[in-house]
């Protein structure tokens, strides 16, 4: 593993993302898209899709570091939105975390509490579906399941943890929606209490998303020892302004090169900077939109830095649950707008929230979002041309790696889904990536730098599975207790196991990267037997040997002798059931129905 860090070092994966458009869905489509490139909609899906839009409504909540966000939506007829409504509340779940990477118990308590009380109150509206992500104290908390676990129990829901930079472009889709800009290119800062996150884009596209460990909470934290309960010291300020410049630096350099024409901030801490700074200084105006001034702010933090916490907590416009921090987040801000020379920022009541509605909006046909080629392909079809895989193999895999899940489900071998469907595609279009850095032992390459980018439309849980996927495709066979499973839930695990199984089969029946076998399908023969059936344009030794080899393999996953039938005249035709295998169930039996 030391090998492979120091040979990926240099090339920087987690900025693969770069270029997506923003009017994209997360990719999980319900059109069927055997390839990356050239998708086709199916025109009596969407229909139906469109259909199953009306009057719908939907919940989408935000489990941020500082606080926890809601909001209601009602998707009309006529493929518009109606926000029903908006809920905020304050619980510190990053209190006291960030010195131990863990969760305090008092803190996940009242998370779970809001988080049960919004999903009660979306309920109430007739929710039809809840979307529920965390952020920042929960991605890097060593006890997250344990967590997630509280939440699934106690408030009902199934929580995504997703990566900084989804989190990063969630909040670019959120604020772009709201805002005209056009083509001007616009900078998008949000800092919460755990990290901070920045997009560069216009209004039809994101340039650049990336998210740093640099929050309100965390700085207050690490600088301040009172826990913000004094007055901040000039030399304890310009100390933190030092360390945020140095964590920024490199992306800093990186962006300063986009010509930012307009800046625009989400976050409780910036408005609430802007609202101090319109009150101290009347710049403000009923109606019109907020906007925090550079040299403004630099009086409102001088007269912050002055003061304890109980005068603090007086200052006209401040809103007393963030007085403790908000100086931490101050010299955040201060120090982008001095990188990047902004002179102003405008500031948006948008954020995370609307920016999972837009994504969802953007993965329905008939609302003003929808795109051809959603995030999730673009980010994966970037991230495999980054590392220079044969595309043409690729894409020969992922065609019958899809032949196969549908036919197997089709007898009863399985019972997965569209989602794991999708992520058997992406699992296959990238399974070979691990040669970018060797050929030998490439599965293990494949897993690393899978696991190892931060995709953008996918949450980490997504992830681990197509990076186990690819891990699996070839060598030992997964098992639940494997380390390259331990991350995962036993459900993930299950998914990987069968999805694994698949890709084995597929790359086989391309071996020869020859793309000789066009079709590949199983057909039930009795409760002991599969059938699979495949189509060559030409001799498939190299294939049929192949399928031979995972023959165990795959009765070890399914439990049933597998016999190979070559169509179109081949002269190859073996059946494989006189093989006696030792059965090994541990780990399968619910993947087959999950």
């Amino acid at each position: 593993m030391n090998v492979m860090k120091t040979l990926v070092s240099g090339f920087n994966f987690s900025n693969l993302g770069l270029y997506s458009r923003r009017i994209s869905g997360n990719g999980n489509d319900n059109c069927r898209k055997d390839n990356i490139i050239g998708l086709n909609n199916n025109n009596e899906e969407t229909e139906m899709q469109l259909k199953q839009l009306e009057e719908q409504i939907l919940a989408f909540i935000d489990i941020g570091t500082n606080s926890i966000r809601l909001i209601l939506v009602r998707l009309n007829p006529n493929h518009s939105y109606t926000v029903l409504r908006q809920e905020k509340e304050v619980v510190r779940l990053g209190e006291n975390e960030f010195k131990s990477n863990h969760l305090q118990p008092g803190a996940m308590e009242r998370a779970v509490l809001v988080c049960k009380k919004f999903a009660e109150l979306a309920k109430s509206f007739g929710a039809g579906e809840i979307i529920a992500v965390a952020t920042s104290a929960a991605r890097e908390a060593r006890n997250q399941a344990e967590f997630l676990e509280q939440l699934k129990k106690k408030a009902k829901l199934e929580v995504r943890v997703i990566p900084g930079k989804e989190e990063a472009r969630l909040i670019y889709l959120g604020v772009s929606s709201g805002v005209h800009i056009g083509k001007r290119k616009a900078i998008f800062i949000d800092i919460g209490g755990g990290s901070t996150e920045i997009a560069i884009g216009d209004q039809f596209q994101h340039y650049y998303v990336d998210s740093f460990e640099l929050g309100a909470i965390r700085l207050t934290t690490m600088f301040i020892q009172d826990g913000g309960t004094g007055p901040v010291p000039q030399d304890v300020y310009a100390r933190m302004k030092l360390y945020i410049k140095n964590r920024m630096l490199k992306t800093a350099r990186c962006m300063k090169s986009a010509r930012i024409e307009c800046a625009f901030g989400s976050s409780g801490t910036i408005t609430n900077l802007a609202e101090i700074a319109m009150n101290m200084h009347g710049r403000g105006d009923a109606g019109r939109k907020l906007v925090l001034c550079y040299k403004d702010m630099r009086k409102v933090v001088s007269e912050l830095c002055t003061l304890a916490l109980d005068e603090r907590k007086k200052v006209e416009g401040i809103n007393p649950e963030r007085a403790d921090i908000i100086i931490g987040g101050a010299a955040i801000l201060e120090t982008i707008m001095e990188e990047f020379g902004l002179e102003e920022i405008t500031v948006s009541d948008r954020g995370i929230v609307h920016g999972m509605l837009m994504d969802y909006l953007s993965r329905h046909e008939g609302f003003p979002q929808f795109q051809e080629m959603s995030v999730r392909e673009m980010s994966v079809l970037q991230l495999g041309r980054s590392c220079n895989i044969n595309e043409r193999h690729a894409n020969t895999v992922i065609s019958l790696a899809l032949q196969l899940f549908d036919s197997s489900k089709r007898i009863g071998l399985h019972d997965l889904g569209e989602r794991e469907r999708e992520l058997l595609k992406y699992s296959a279009f990238l399974h070979d990536i691990g040669g970018f850095i060797s050929f030998k032992g490439h599965h293990l390459h494949s897993h690393y730098i899978i696991g190892n980018t931060e995709l953008l439309g996918f949450d980490q849980v997504e992830i681990n599975i197509m990076a186990n996927v690819a891990r699996f495709h070839r060598k030992k066979l997964p098992k639940r207790q494997d380390p390259a499973l331990a991350e995962l839930d036993e459900r993930s695990a299950n998914i990987v196991i069968v999805l694994s199984m698949l890709l084995r089969l597929a790359e086989k029946l391309d071996r020869s990267h020859t793309c000789l076998v066009k079709k590949a399908e199983f057909t039930g023969k009795d409760r002991t037997k599969v059938a699979l059936a495949i189509w060559p344009e030409g001799d498939c030794e190299l294939e049929v040997w192949g399928v031979e080899s995972n023959v165990r393999a795959f009765e070890k996953i399914f439990r049933k002798k597998l016999n190979l039938n070559v169509i179109q005249g081949s002269h190859w035709n073996r059946e494989f059931s006189n093989l006696k295998i030792e059965r090994d169930t541990s780990g399968v039996e619910n993947a087959l129905h999950t």
